[in-house]
């Protein structure tokens, strides 16, 4: 199985970089190569809004591969269909970051297509993308409102043009995500999950988990993705689709994950929406880490238990006796507690559905 490396923080330059240098993502270029960056640019919104990768993401990697010998780099990108890809990376604050760097930025829109021969059959992808000496996988992981979520490999379906994209959806996008996926099958993922929304691929209910993490398996990141989400195989199919296709693997075990740092306490959490605030009006958080919270948001959305008791979370809470449920280690003095520095949203969904809620 492959590595992830995965880092906590806010800022997304310094935390790209990071994992990057951890990773030695330089090795993956070829001699003489290229590096194409393909962010999500999937509407005009800012990346705060849990819609779009970070700035920051870009300019890490364009420095970090600069720094290693790399000229030719570019920025790769075609928005959704109706949406004006220039608009987005514009609203996303790509073009500052292109002219600071001098790279280019290029619209797939209007890019070249070449037939490509898939699982499910022949699909068109832009030239760009399948002529990258490194093709860099750069998702905002985040809810979906068909698929549940987007991330590694839903991502991909920005190297498309637009006709294709449409074809995609008549298919019904599980089986297309996959097989794209298992052709294109990007070398290097950074994924961005600093704040990615809640259940829309649009944004609008971003949730803070100030977290990234880097691999060289979209399968199998996706596969870790969703279990952050709280999200289970049957909800994701395309995942193991990818996997049946030949894309890569989905299993991942925490013997996997290299930790850079650990996740730090936040004074406040934001409450973006009636949505996450109904969602946490039972959390007593006291001190908590931001991945630890989110994970804990993003389970509740996701276990749809209806009413429950009370639940708390937090360094503030440790050594204390509690009544109700506890979420994370610091809190294994509640009645019951779901232990992990964090625990995944798939492990506090799993403890939501079991208990019996009076």
């Amino acid at each position: 199985m492959s590595k992830i490396y995965q880092i906590y923080g806010q800022d997304a330059q310094e935390m790209t970089l990071r994992l990057l240098e951890a990773a030695e993502a330089f090795r993956l270029v070829p001699a003489g190569g290229s590096v194409a960056l393909k962010p999500n640019l999937v509407i005009a919104a800012t990346p705060e809004s849990g819609a779009t990768t970070h700035a920051g993401v870009l300019s890490g990697c364009i420095e970090y591969f600069r720094e290693h010998g790399v000229s030719d780099i570019s920025v790769i990108e075609g928005s959704w269909v109706g949406d004006g890809t220039m608009r987005a990376m514009r609203r996303a604050g790509y073009d500052e970051v292109c002219s600071h760097y001098d790279v280019p930025f290029f619209d797939l829109k209007k890019d070249e297509t070449r037939p490509v021969k898939t699982a499910i059959g022949t699909i068109d992808i832009c030239c760009r993308a399948l002529d990258a000496g490194l093709l860099v996988d750069l998702p905002v992981l985040k809810g979906h409102g068909q698929t549940l979520m987007t991330c590694a490999l839903k991502n991909l379906k920005g190297c498309l043009p637009d006709r294709e994209k449409r074809h995609f959806h008549a298919m019904g996008l599980q089986k297309p995500i996959a097989a794209l996926g298992a052709a294109l099958k990007p070398r290097l993922i950074v994924v961005d999950s600093i704040c990615g929304d809640l259940d829309f691929e649009e944004g609008g209910t971003p949730v803070q988990t100030n977290r990234m993490y880097l691999g060289t398996d979209a399968v199998q990141l996706d596969a870790y993705g969703r279990s952050l989400m709280g999200l289970n195989p049957e909800d994701v199919p395309y995942i193991e689709m990818c996997e049946s296709f030949g894309g890569g693997k989905a299993e991942w075990s925490s013997e996997d994950i290299t930790e850079l740092n650990q996740p730090g306490a936040s004074a406040a959490y934001p409450r973006p929406s009636g949505l996450v605030a109904g969602l946490t009006r039972h959390v007593h958080e006291n001190q908590a880490c931001s991945a630890c919270y989110a994970a804990l948001v993003r389970a509740l959305y996701t276990s749809r238990c209806g009413e429950r008791e009370e639940i708390y979370i937090g360094q503030g809470w440790q050594g204390k006796k509690l009544d109700g449920l506890g979420v994370g280690k610091c809190c294994q003095g509640a009645a019951e507690c779901v232990m992990g520095c964090p625990p995944t949203a798939e492990k506090i969904a799993k403890k939501l559905e079991n208990l019996q809620w009076s």
